[in-house]
């Protein structure tokens, strides 16, 4: 809880005691491994703040394929903005990479808070457009360079992740093939002997 409690005090909109009032309405949930948060077909209902470990967001391509979009880490707030906001069906699936410790909060409660506390309401439009922000920057080397170039820089950016999340979801991630990472990570460690 300290973690999400240091989060909400982000930019300071939050005074000490809205945050302690908004902590204290986020529940506990755990993940394991593979476990769904979000299934495509369902509605989001709840924002989620990543206490520990690695959720990705994936959807399937036009022959079945699971394409990871993104990996979101520790310390971040995610949601299915879309289905969030539009009640809609979410196309794309919220899944644990590893055993994920969060904290949740329903969006029957969010919209009271933002009532109430409506610097509450300033605060997630700030986290949202920082992720959206990040998203996009994140994504970016993505489009660029050799598939190997891509790897590296995975690695440079996300440590952590290189180490924990499987070679099968880093290659949908980098937009290769498994087998292609493989040997990209043979010649690596060759060229480090």
């Amino acid at each position: 809880m300290q973690k999400l409690k240091s989060i909400l005090k982000f930019g300071a909109i939050l005074s000490d005691q809205d945050v302690d009032e908004i902590a204290a309405h986020f529940k506990s949930k755990s993940l394991r491994t593979s476990e769904y948060f979000l299934e495509i077909g369902q509605i989001a209902h709840e924002i989620a703040f990543i206490e520990s470990g690695i959720v990705r967001i994936f959807k399937p391509d036009q022959e079945g394929n699971e394409i990871t979009k993104y990996f979101f880490k520790e310390n971040q707030f995610f949601v299915d903005l879309e289905s969030y906001y539009s009640a809609t069906s979410s196309s794309e699936a919220f899944q644990a990479v590893v055993d994920t410790q969060l904290y949740t909060i329903h969006k029957l409660q969010v919209e009271k808070l933002c009532e109430k506390i409506p610097n509450f309401f300033i605060f997630l439009k700030s986290i949202t457009e920082a992720t959206l922000l990040n998203k996009i920057k994140d994504n970016d080397f993505l489009n660029f360079g050799s598939s190997k170039t891509k790897y590296l820089e995975f690695v440079r950016r996300y440590p952590n992740l290189a180490l924990q999340v499987p070679q099968q979801y880093i290659a949908s991630y980098l937009k290769i093939t498994a087998q292609s990472l493989s040997r990209i990570r043979r010649e690596i460690s060759q060229d480090r002997n």
